[in-house]
């Protein structure tokens, strides 16, 4: 950890070299159908649509955008990997809102994938893959929470 810190702050002192990443920008998903993921998205995360392209075609597809909370998410027409991996997108949620989560989720009928064991230091996560094999989790805990729990294990 010691030695990450040191390079993040190394970068920091030779601004004239390297700049820092300011953010995240946003993430963009491959979907075959705008209209199932775009009611998706509001259904299980309250995301606000702010842009549709309708036929119109700016990038390499139809595409819309969402806001969800202040992350901009965007969907592009197109194919979907057919395959389901691991890569996935976690957002965080609160312990007390778990189960109302889970209860949206499951009401759109999507695949819910079997917990795993976890310590109670880990927080609890619901993953589940869209219908485009793209793979979300919901997760209760913090990268700080995580790390204090690990770091006290050893």
């Amino acid at each position: 950890m010691s030695i990450v810190i040191g390079r993040l702050l190394s970068c920091h002192e030779n601004k004239d070299k390297v700049h820092m990443v300011e953010g995240l920008s946003h993430i963009t998903f491959i979907v075959h159908d705008l209209k199932k993921m775009a009611s998706f998205l509001k259904d299980v995360f309250d995301a606000t649509e702010v842009y549709a392209s309708g036929d119109k075609i700016f990038s390499h597809s139809r595409e819309m955008f969402f806001l969800v909370n202040d992350l901009w998410l965007a969907i592009m027409e197109g194919e979907p990997s057919k395959e389901q991996t691991y890569n996935h997108v976690a957002f965080k949620i609160s312990e007390s809102d778990f189960e109302g989560y889970e209860s949206r989720v499951r009401a759109i009928g999507v695949e819910v994938m079997p917990s795993r064991p976890r310590s109670a230091g880990e927080g609890r996560s619901l993953y589940f893959y869209d219908f485009d094999n793209h793979l979300f989790e919901l997760h209760t805990s913090t990268l700080a929470e995580r790390l204090a729990f690990y770091n006290n294990q050893t």
